[in-house]
């Protein structure tokens, strides 16, 4: 029963957050410049949805999820937009995404962890020095989003598609369970989106 309690309570407390820090590891040449080609931060050529329907529904349909936690419709629809456009490029699931970011900042766009990972999700400044520009903002919405989708697409990369280990990498905490599983859950229980359940309502 307090196990079920608990379960519950972590899955009602929306601004929670459970913030790690990706840890610094060696680049070869090839990756390092794979990397800094993606997170140069250019604006948006097109549209990531496959066409206007399927962009009204999910924008529709995640509007309505994250509306408690951005209140600003305007603002609302830029963080998805976005999140869905950088997801997307980076070859992950927009939801995925989601779910990572209520575990990691809570949605806060300014948050700071005590490692100093920042933004939305909770990316670690050595990124910039690293494989960025030294004026890139990590808490500006896009500049966050781009970088820390790119190092999730390097990470699964690294992993071969294992994104538990590919999570636990990111949150700096490989080979425990507890985060990869908190943001599994997220995606699952409040993320998970599909149009042919949304027109079976």
């Amino acid at each position: 029963m307090r196990a079920a309690i608990g379960v519950l309570l972590s899955l009602l407390a929306p601004l929670a957050a459970y913030a790690g820090a990706q840890k610094y590891e060696p680049l070869s040449a090839s990756v390092h410049g794979a990397l800094s080609r993606s997170v140069s931060d250019r604006a948006p050529q097109h549209s990531s949805f496959q066409d206007s329907t399927v962009a009204i529904d999910w924008l529709t349909e995640m509007s309505g999820r994250l509306a408690k936690r951005i209140p600003d419709r305007e603002s609302r629809l830029d963080f998805l937009r976005s999140v869905h456009y950088e997801a997307t490029r980076a070859g992950l699931d927009p939801q995925l995404v989601l779910g990572l970011i209520q575990v990691e900042s809570g949605f806060n766009k300014y948050a700071v962890s005590t490692a100093g990972a920042r933004g939305f999700m909770q990316v670690m400044p050595f990124w910039v020095r690293l494989v960025g520009r030294s004026d890139d903002n990590l808490f500006h919405l896009r500049t966050n989003l781009r970088y820390g989708c790119t190092i999730l697409r390097h990470y699964l990369d690294i992993e071969r598609g294992d994104l538990y280990r590919a999570l636990g990498r990111y949150n700096g905490s490989l080979g425990q369970a507890a985060y990869p599983n908190m943001v599994r859950a997220a995606w699952d229980q409040r993320w998970t989106y599909s149009r042919s359940a949304l027109a079976q309502r």
